[in-house]
């Protein structure tokens, strides 16, 4: 069995940014379509998979359509969910407790949000019922969770991947369990 390729795409802009989203189903700046079209066109892909989220669902409908290929909606694909924290600019939150949440999420979750260990397995499992080309348009969290699951990086390490609206990466995923892969590619945009 031959190793899977799958690209990660997170959203565009939503309407506001700066802001602890979550789950919160912020709507997308619809002028992005092209925008990400644009970014994945020479990405050879078989299927689309989005998270259920407004700002990333009409984004995949596009390049679905634009791409000719299937599009399905998934829930594990979702951002970390901030519990009270949802729609905060993080500084409005305790300086304290925030420090706490990046320093350890696992340990301080966001009160009554999600542990950085179940956004893991929420992926984890997405990424096992992938299949090879698939383009999975996400957030910066997720695509972070899929990079820790497939090379055993902690949080401060995939907390250091810069992953701007729009950011594609690129991994290969090794067949066999537990799952095993690499970063392969990272495109930002990102000029100096």
């Amino acid at each position: 069995m031959n190793a899977r390729i799958i690209h990660l795409l997170r959203h565009g802009p939503p309407a506001r940014t700066g802001l602890l989203l979550g789950h919160l189903d912020e709507p997308p700046l619809v002028a992005e379509c092209p925008v990400m079209l644009n970014r994945v066109v020479h990405v050879p892909v078989r299927q689309i998979v989005s998270s259920d989220l407004r700002r990333t669902g009409l984004q995949a409908a596009h390049l679905a359509e634009s791409l000719n290929v299937p599009l399905s909606r998934d829930p594990r694909w979702r951002e970390l969910f901030f519990g009270t924290w949802e729609g905060l600019a993080p500084e409005a939150i305790d300086e304290s407790a925030l420090a706490r949440f990046w320093d350890d999420p696992d340990a301080n979750p966001p009160p009554r949000g999600e542990r950085w260990s179940q956004l893991c397995q929420r992926v984890r499992e997405g990424l096992a019922g992938l299949e090879n080309k698939s383009l999975v348009v996400t957030h910066a969290g997720a695509m972070r969770a899929a990079v820790s699951v497939l090379t055993g990086q902690d949080h401060r390490a995939v907390w250091a991947l810069d992953l701007p609206y729009r950011a594609l990466l690129s991994l290969r995923i090794w067949p066999g369990k537990p799952l095993a892969g690499q970063i392969i590619g990272l495109e930002t945009g990102y000029r100096e």
